[in-house]
């Protein structure tokens, strides 16, 4: 049928376009485009991801040494204030830390040198310790035959220990590393007032300006305290969990008391390790399995009231993060960087939220409803 032109002009639209208020769909044009868009976006993050994983020797010293510095920024604002310049306040502060991170690790190392020369040996003693699980063993076994499947331990059985070289390998990083990290960590500290500055500047709004300025300062102020807080907590942590191994008389509680502290810094992985290393050395130094599950329950028993009643009180909501978001950063950075990663998911945590905060505020304008 024919439309005449008095007949479009009295309808109010042109040709191909919706009438008012007709909920017609987006072009398909529309619709490939965006879903282009986000191809484009899933491509770059997995190529980011690639690069990271690897070129891990030189991203990991450095994104460590970036976000240490962040963290470790506000101490040498505070010296800087006190007429100490801030290159040498800089080189201070590693010394400094550097020096606690020495003493901690000396007082692990000697008894871990100590037990690694004795490994067969002790070995040999905690299978004799768990001659109680080759009954529940040898069920697993037969239910296993009844089911078809392969044929189940014979009884408890110490694992082999051909895993020590090549762990201690994949914990120690390389001299290059070391160096990497700790030149971009003083040269960081040094310079971060200029770098805040060029990055400020960077943007030639004033509203951009602004929100890079508030950005850089709640992520240096969000750190900073997530570092003092932490440390904190892990040096109770530590010296409770020594009490506890000296009130039970557990071998060498200073070095247990420091491994539980550095252990810490890693969330759920490392409470859950330093468990299983109080288990096994209470197990190898007490002749009854209740004497040598004593350290291991009662650690239990600080970090679960660590971590349910003493970090949130004193971080407070401000610094709370999802148990579900912090497991999957964990479970990420860990795959991607190892232990070092497993440290620093958090703190990237921390800074991804605050990122999403001001980007993408919860306040900013909606669509209209239709």
């Amino acid at each position: 049928m024919r439309v005449l032109p008095s007949e479009r002009l009295m309808s109010g639209s042109s040709e191909g376009e919706p009438l008012p208020g007709s909920h017609a769909e987006l072009p398909p044009v529309i619709r490939r485009a965006e879903f282009v868009a986000f191809a484009l976006a899933g491509l770059l993050l997995i190529a980011v991801v690639a690069v990271l994983y690897i070129a891990k020797a030189f991203f990991l010293p450095v994104v460590m040494a970036i976000v240490a510095g962040t963290m470790l920024s506000p101490a040498a604002s505070f010296l800087e204030r006190r007429h100490v310049p801030r290159a040498v306040g800089a080189v201070l502060i590693v010394i400094a830390v550097t020096a606690l991170v020495t003493f901690v690790f000396a007082l692990i190392a000697a008894p871990a040198m100590e037990w690694s020369s004795r490994l067969p040996e002790l070995g040999a003693q905690l299978k004799d310790k768990l001659h109680v699980f080759d009954r529940p063993l040898a069920l697993w076994k037969e239910l296993q035959i009844m089911v078809g499947g392969p044929e189940g331990l014979p009884g408890f059985q110490v694992p082999k220990f051909e895993w020590v070289q090549p762990t201690l390998e994949f914990l120690s990083p390389t001299f290059a590393e070391f160096l990497l990290f700790f030149a971009t960590l003083i040269l960081f500290i040094a310079s971060w007032r200029d770098l805040r500055r060029a990055l400020i500047m960077t943007f030639g709004d004033r509203d951009a300006r602004l929100r890079t300025l508030r950005i850089l300062n709640e992520i240096e102020i969000h750190l900073g305290n997530y570092l003092l807080t932490v440390t904190v907590i892990n040096i109770g942590v530590g010296i409770a969990t020594g009490v506890v191994c000296a009130l039970t008389g557990m071998p060498n509680p200073a070095g247990l008391g420091a491994l539980a502290a550095a252990l810490n810094f890693i969330p759920i992985i490392g409470p859950i390790a330093m468990f299983v290393v109080l288990v096994v050395v209470g197990l190898v130094a007490f002749p009854t399995l209740g004497g040598g599950l004593m350290a291991g329950l009662a650690f239990g028993g600080i970090t679960f009231l660590e971590g349910h009643f003493v970090t949130p009180t004193i971080i407070g909501r401000r610094l709370a993060l999802n148990a579900l978001a912090v497991f999957i950063a964990l479970a990420f950075w860990t795959w991607l960087w190892g232990p070092m990663g497993a440290f620093l998911s958090s703190p990237l945590l921390i800074v991804g939220l605050i990122l999403k905060e001001h980007l993408m505020p919860v306040n900013s304008p909606q669509l209209p409803q239709e």
